[in-house]
């Protein structure tokens, strides 16, 4: 017989990880040394030594507790991306608002079973919180004051719908305007998000949050915080992301959702 994984032991050892990644990135925070190399020929995506020394720490941690699990990361690649339980890592998601001195970068930690999301944390350890939802402990909001059960809000409509995106220049040709028409039909739109959108439709203080060009690592994660918070993360489609990026839309109410998926539908790849 099959042993079932121990997922709370996994929820465990996440928030193991959050704080291991925690002790190099936030002693380099605010930090006015703190140099980003680009990533880029053109453009700006930068990458600090908090983004690599946290990944690092994250990995050394795996490595030694679980060495027959897989780790897929935004700064060292890939290491047995196939096998039966996978780590999928970005651990400073919103470089950009790190060196900007805002507290809205995080940390995600993600973990597959068999190619499917289970386990997703959303750290912001600046301001000490950890949004973590696992198969049997559900979605909860971890502080200094304890744990609170997440979940998301059905606002009735889109026209009472608040949206957040990291940056609505991301959006090209097609999409900006299937952004631009969502952006009209909404109530309001905060941006320079990154991932701590996700977790506020998860806490249920917004209703939407709209991303395009992802990747494995920045959204694994947030796959089960969302939905087991009863919300819903899927493509512009409205089909299921599968843990692998690109156009995402996650919401707190699927009527909300649908709405607007009208106005994305002339984008969706």
């Amino acid at each position: 017989m099959t042993k079932s994984p121990d997922f709370d032991h996994l929820d465990a050892f996440a928030q193991t990880l959050a704080a291991a990644a925690a002790e190099i990135s936030l002693p380099l925070f605010r930090t006015l040394s703190l140099g980003a190399d680009n990533k880029l020929d053109k453009g700006f995506d930068p990458v600090t030594e908090a983004d690599k020394g946290a990944e690092r720490a994250i990995r050394a941690l795996i490595s030694e507790h679980f060495p027959d699990h897989g780790v897929i990361g935004e700064e060292y690649g890939e290491h047995q991306p196939d096998a039966e339980f996978v780590w999928v890592l970005d651990p400073i998601d919103g470089t950009r608002a790190f060196i900007s001195g805002l507290p809205l970068w995080t940390t995600l930690i993600g973990l597959r079973h068999h190619n499917r999301p289970v386990v997703g944390l959303i750290a912001q350890p600046f301001l000490g919180e950890i949004f973590i939802g696992s198969p049997n402990l559900g979605s909860r909001l971890i502080t200094a004051s304890g744990e609170t059960p997440l979940k998301v809000r059905d606002c009735g409509t889109l026209s009472a719908a608040t949206l957040g995106t990291t940056d609505p220049f991301l959006f090209k040709s097609s999409e900006a305007d299937a952004f631009g028409s969502l952006r009209s039909a909404a109530r309001l739109a905060r941006y320079g998000c990154d991932a701590y959108a996700f977790a506020m439709v998860a806490q249920g203080t917004m209703d939407i949050a709209l991303e395009t060009g992802l990747m494995a690592w920045d959204i694994d994660a947030i796959i089960p915080v969302i939905e087991n918070a009863g919300g819903t993360v899927t493509d512009w489609h409205g089909q299921s992301v599968g843990g692998f990026g690109g156009q995402v839309i996650a919401s707190g109410s699927t009527s909300v959702r649908d709405e607007a998926l009208v106005h994305l539908g002339r984008a969706a790849a």
